[in-house]
């Protein structure tokens, strides 16, 4: 009987995934996510990309700091400052990893690095060994292998491993690769580079083909040990290979790929909400394993199959990824035993006595406005108001007119660090009006680059939750607010994100590769 191989998930969504063109995590925000990895008991977290500026290294400094268990690897070209950085960064990490690279294919070759082959070949070999200088566990990856001269990535990999380096990373950039094509290069380098020895493979596949995550799981197929995802599949261009995805697909199918994790698959659902959040990029409704339809059925056919067996439609419990099936409600009349009881249900047993009252007094004031709240709402709820805010503007009151033949109108009342500001302004909508109103009430005009309504079920009394993303010159900031009121919900966005801005707490979107590459 084959033996089962343990697979590696090397999770980049802080590094790779914040790259997604609009995003940029606070530090807390960054931090809030390693933590969530680690939960999820990954066993690389790429914490960033150190020499990319201030920001990045305090981000990876604090990440290598305070998460324990899994390996904090930072990102390094083959410079000697990049690697200095690097491992200045992982000073206090329990497991630290270098992650340099470098890249393989003629047209990287020219326009961006501006080198030869030989150039190239002696700079892998000289930094590797630099950075093995810091740390025993040092990454290699060489940019768009599949569309490089094989020769010349046959050479690179052996300086890299003769160098030092402990796993080897074949990055499909561009996401050019078919599975047939990248399976075979995998097993070629297994075959004709590794020849046997210690060092781990690792897959890095992009989708902009749709097959990042069919060609990672080629990679497993032919010796791969390693796997480079993040969460919810976010990244440059079209993203990366989908961490929950890849996971699953190993988790039901171990029959056919003779591998495992160590993930705790019941911690998936929660770090894909988080970083759906953080980032505000949504899950599309279809999307595999945490997409809202992903365990939803419509059909009659599929109804009456499921109310007699679930394993007639599914081949997993939703459970098994941290979701419930079961609607769990929870109305007005609902007391605080039974508020707290169903919190821990969901999972949230470490609140604190100050955070419980909180959090109850607010589904108390949405419970009187919408009537019952379901699971997902009651989830919603809980880390909307978990999540780190500004409180540097509240939101008194909100009021507005609008209708058929009428110009919207809305008045706001602010409170604001100088005092209670009163502000009416006209729209082309209500939403549009209050946001206008907001800007005269704070003094602060940020230009609106995201608006987002989400209903957080089905129904039409459903609890509301509004995301956008304000820009203030370099800096930008994401917020959300929730609500049974779209209206209340857009004005607490829009005062969380400006609050952020106004307090110091925004952010700078961090240069992508191509942009440190350039000098930028």
């Amino acid at each position: 009987m084959e033996k089962e191989r343990h697979i590696r998930i090397f999770d980049t969504t802080l590094r790779d995934g914040e790259q997604s063109p609009g995003v940029a995590l606070s530090l807390d925000q960054k931090l809030e996510i390693a933590q969530a990895l680690a939960r999820l008991n990954v066993d690389i977290i790429e914490a960033g990309f150190p020499v990319s500026g201030p920001m990045e290294f305090e981000a990876v400094r604090r990440i290598a700091t305070e998460v324990k268990g899994p390996i904090i690897a930072a990102l390094a070209r083959t410079h000697t400052l990049d690697i200095d950085q690097a491992a200045k960064a992982l000073e206090k990490a329990e497991k630290p990893r270098i992650h340099v690279f470098t890249s393989a294919s003629k047209v990287h070759l020219q326009y961006m690095l501006r080198k030869t082959e030989e150039e190239v070949l002696e700079m892998a070999d000289r930094m590797v060994r630099y950075a093995r200088r810091y740390v025993d566990d040092v990454e290699f990856s060489a940019q768009d292998v599949m569309r490089a001269d094989w020769e010349f990535v046959k050479r690179l990999y052996e300086v890299a491993i003769e160098a030092g380096a402990t796993t080897i990373n074949i990055p499909d950039t561009t996401g050019y690769g078919t599975p047939q094509e990248y399976g075979a290069l995998i097993r070629r380098i297994r075959d004709e580079v590794v020849r046997g020895g210690d060092v781990i493979i690792s897959t890095h596949t992009h989708d902009d083909l749709g097959m990042a995550t069919a060609n990672a799981l080629a990679g497993v197929e032919n010796g791969a040990g390693q796997i480079e995802c993040t969460i919810n599949g976010i990244g440059e261009r079209a993203g990366n290979c989908a961490l929950e995805e890849v996971v699953m697909a190993l988790y039901v199918r171990r029959d056919w790929y003779k591998a495992y994790t160590q993930i705790n698959t019941r911690e998936i659902y929660r770090v894909s909400r988080l970083v759906e959040r953080y980032t505000g990029m949504p899950v599309p409704p279809n999307k595999a394993i945490v997409g809202d339809n992903a365990f939803a059925h419509e059909s009659g056919i599929h109804q009456d199959g499921v109310i007699k067996h679930r394993a007639t439609y599914e081949i997993m419990d939703a459970e098994l990824i941290g979701r419930r099936p079961a609607v769990l409600v929870l109305g007005k009349h609902s007391g605080r035993a039974a508020f707290k009881k169903a919190l821990e249900d969901l999972g949230y047993k470490d609140l604190s006595e100050e955070e419980l009252k909180k959090l109850f007094a607010r589904f108390k004031e949405i419970a009187e406005k919408k009537g019952p709240l379901s699971a997902e709402e009651l989830q919603a709820l809980v880390e909307s108001e978990r999540e780190p805010t500004s409180h540097f503007f509240q939101l008194e009151r909100v009021q507005f007119f609008s209708g058929s033949g009428l110009l919207p109108t809305a008045t706001v009342q602010v409170k604001t660090p100088d005092g209670e500001r009163l502000a009416t302004h006209t729209g082309d909508g209500p939403v549009d009006a209050v946001f206008k109103a907001i800007q005269e009430a704070i003094g602060l005009r940020p230009e609106l680059e995201l608006y987002r309504v989400e209903a957080i079920t089905g129904s039409t009394e459903a609890l509301g939750q509004v995301t956008v993303r304000l820009r203030l010159g370099e800096l930008q900031a994401v917020g959300v607010g929730v609500s049974p009121d779209i209206i209340e919900a857009s004005a607490l966005a829009f005062l969380d994100a400006a609050g952020k801005l106004a307090s110091g707490r925004a952010t700078r979107h961090p240069p992508s590769i191509e942009e440190v590459h350039r000098g930028v």
